[in-house]
């Protein structure tokens, strides 16, 4: 299908529309959008009386629409190996048990084909940007799944940006040599790559976190590190993080994921953490399926706890937080599919997230917030015209009817399917006239 040269009437996010912009009835103005060669050239208020000069242009008559979207946590190592296994435990303890059953049964070519697959999913969902964990259980050997999924990287180039973190329980920092050797090579795999780790009580140990933090410093990686990822009210991971960073004046940038510890604090310990976070190079990660799926889960027993970190604590401390898929039919998580706005969805329920279009969305969209430097809004002048439009959901019932959706990629339909009406002459349909029902 021939790529659109403007996309006029579109409903963007209140986060990604510069000041000052008008507002209709309270709400932002229709958006045009001037694409050119796969790229934006820049937007403005919806014009009706605009006769776009000679090209294709689409009215999208309200339609929302969001950039590309950003998946800043998932285990593709992992993804879709739930069908062959038996009986799992209940919890994060049991489902890490039935995983490291299951993969002494890996190997590359079963590795690439659910990773692989995964991919295709989340390509097709709109996602432009993930990041993937891969567990990585020796202090001096590469696992096999780290080398296919730089394989897959380099495949996807140029479709969808994959980068890779190597998963490392926080023991194997325990000795700073150690903690050096890892972090060689991993820099030494590629670009894309990130230092991590899983800080937990079970493994606490503030030493070893430091080790990790210095030996990420001196090879110049970024971290991402699931951390407290639990309910227990005496876990120091992500405060004792945001501490370090400070002290080490690290200049990297540091992702935290899950944080669940935070919701089982007392008020005064948690927002203390978040002053300090806020204060750091740290972005936060929400996974609320799985984290609703984990915590607190016991065999008959209904939970109690949502386990969710605190996001509105954070977000109104500006403190950058992301929303993303986490594990994917796996023994972790038994559902999902590559898609962030399923976790958005599962986000404004579990954590009851107002103006989920308008605020919220964000969290799905800034591939900015994953590393340290100037924050730049998607869409800017010269980007890649990635853009997802939305024809079936409206802004006041998001993320509902999200599923049917168009996805362009530098300008050019990807998947999904154009409505016959957008190409009718703007100049002859008043905005807001299609009914989004």
């Amino acid at each position: 299908m021939h790529a659109p040269d403007h996309l006029l009437a579109a409903r963007l996010p209140r986060w990604l529309l510069p000041d000052p912009w008008p507002l209709h009835g309270g709400q932002p103005a229709l958006a045009d959008l001037h694409l050119a060669n796969g790229r934006v050239l820049g937007m403005a208020p919806h014009d009706s009386a605009f006769t776009p000069p000679a090209g294709s242009a689409w009215n999208l008559a309200g339609a929302l629409v969001l950039p590309g979207l950003v998946d800043a946590h998932t285990h593709l190592d992992k993804a879709f190996t739930l069908a062959r296994m038996g009986a799992v435990k209940p919890g994060l303890l049991g489902a890490i048990a039935a995983m490291m059953v299951d993969r002494q049964g890996w190997t590359e070519a079963d590795v690439r084909e659910r990773a692989s697959r995964a991919l295709q999913w989340a390509y097709a969902a709109g996602t432009v940007h993930l990041r993937t964990h891969c567990d990585w259980w020796e202090p001096e050997a590469q696992p096999l799944a780290w080398n296919v999924l730089r394989e897959l990287a380099q495949e996807w180039a140029g479709r969808l940006t994959l980068e890779r973190v190597a998963l490392v329980p926080l023991h194997l920092y325990a000795e700073r040599r150690s903690a050096l050797r890892l972090a060689r090579i991993v820099a030494a795999s590629g670009p894309g790559a990130l230092l991590g780790g899983f800080v937990h009580t079970t493994n606490w140990n503030p030493q070893a976190l430091r080790h990790l933090f210095e030996a990420a410093q001196l090879h110049g990686l970024n971290v991402d590190l699931h951390v407290d990822e639990e309910l227990h009210p005496g876990a120091q991971g992500l405060a004792t993080t945001a501490a370090l960073l400070q002290e080490l004046r690290f200049d990297g940038h540091v992702v935290c994921g899950h944080s669940c510890a935070l919701a089982a604090q007392d008020e005064a310990t948690a927002l203390a953490t978040l002053d300090a976070v806020a204060q750091s190079p740290i972005t936060l990660v929400t996974l609320p399926i799985t984290n609703l799926l984990l915590q607190d889960a016991v065999t008959g027993r209904t939970p109690r706890q949502r386990g969710l970190t605190l996001v509105k604590e954070a977000h109104a401390r500006g403190i950058p937080v992301l929303i993303a898929s986490d594990n994917v039919q796996d023994p972790f998580c038994p559902v999902g599919s590559f898609d962030p706005l399923e976790a958005l969805a599962t986000g404004v329920l579990a954590a009851q997230l107002d103006a989920p279009f308008d605020r919220w969305s964000q969290a799905l969209c800034r591939a900015d917030w994953l590393s340290r430097g100037p924050q730049a809004l998607p869409l800017a002048p010269g980007s890649s015209a990635d853009l997802i439009v939305f024809h079936q959901a409206d802004g006041w019932g998001f993320p509902s009817r999200t599923q049917p959706r168009l996805v362009l990629r530098q300008g050019r339909v990807a998947s999904g399917q154009a409505n016959a009406g957008w190409f009718t002459p703007a100049s002859s349909i008043p905005p807001l006239a299609r009914s989004l029902a």
